[in-house]
């Protein structure tokens, strides 16, 4: 049986890989930063689908947790073929009204952390022969649209350039692009969600089987809905000032209330 390891496990898109991925039958490494809900997490799978899940907390914006999770990555006595690196938040408000304190976090979390958690899977995983890692990023990494979006940007730019060097080694990397999915993430921003267009949402379960899907057909990059592809087709025509604009515009609309 495989190992795949989540982190952001216990809530939205990462609960969603954790279910479907222990449906499958592969065993699991949650990581978050509650103890008690990945006990909870852990049990729940263990039961349902007679999978080994393991928890591990850690906090990804400090050094300790990054360090930890690691490490784990690291062990070549129980390998990780799967790595999904989920764990991530937004911040309320426009440049300059978050603290730099809140923003230097977001870009530990999106950054510095999948950078070196992608890194040491990715050693692992070339030194078999085999394995994957999936990014989560999102769409704001096609649109100008603050920290959140620029650190989405480095997501789906490191993923594609580690990706290009890792070809012919048995690992493949893929960053996972949605849209607007119901999971805690706004909740936990204070972000309100009311005037957001019901077509706009995802379903987490099936955003979650598309990605799997992309990442075993050798994609780099998974928009996993036609709605958000269609979308971004727009926005690769769009020039550059006048999205800026229209990004603006649009984060007043539906982004933080």
């Amino acid at each position: 049986m495989t190992t795949a390891l989540i982190t952001g496990s216990t809530a939205g898109i990462g609960a969603a890989f954790a279910r479907r991925l222990a449906a499958q039958g592969h065993n699991l490494v949650l990581v978050a930063r509650d103890t008690k809900r990945l006990g909870e997490q852990a049990t729940e799978l263990h039961d349902r689908h007679g999978i080994e899940a393991d928890v591990l907390a850690a906090d990804l914006s400090t050094e300790e947790g990054i360090a930890a999770v690691e490490q784990r990555l690291g062990d070549r006595t129980h390998p990780v073929d799967l790595l999904v690196n989920n764990a991530g938040f937004g911040n309320k408000g426009r440049y300059l009204e978050v603290s730099m304190a809140d923003e230097l976090t977001m870009l530990k979390v999106h950054v510095e952390a999948v950078l070196r958690l992608t890194s040491a899977a990715a050693e692992s995983m070339r030194s078999r022969g085999r394995g994957g890692v999936i990014n989560v990023a999102s769409v704001a990494a096609f649109v100008p649209r603050g920290t959140y979006g620029a650190s989405k940007a480095w997501v789906v730019q490191f993923t594609q350039g580690a990706a290009r060097d890792l070809t012919g080694s048995g690992v493949r990397l893929m960053a996972l692009c949605p849209g607007f999915v119901r999971t805690e993430f706004h909740q936990r921003a204070g972000m309100g969600t009311d005037n957001i267009p019901g077509w706009m949402w995802l379903d987490a379960d099936k955003l979650v089987a598309t990605a799997l899907a992309d990442l075993a057909r050798g994609k780099t990059v998974s928009v996993p809905d036609p709605r958000y592809k269609a979308l971004m087709g727009v926005v690769k025509l769009t020039p550059r000032g006048l999205l800026g604009g229209m990004s603006s515009r649009t984060g007043r609309k539906y982004g933080p209330q």
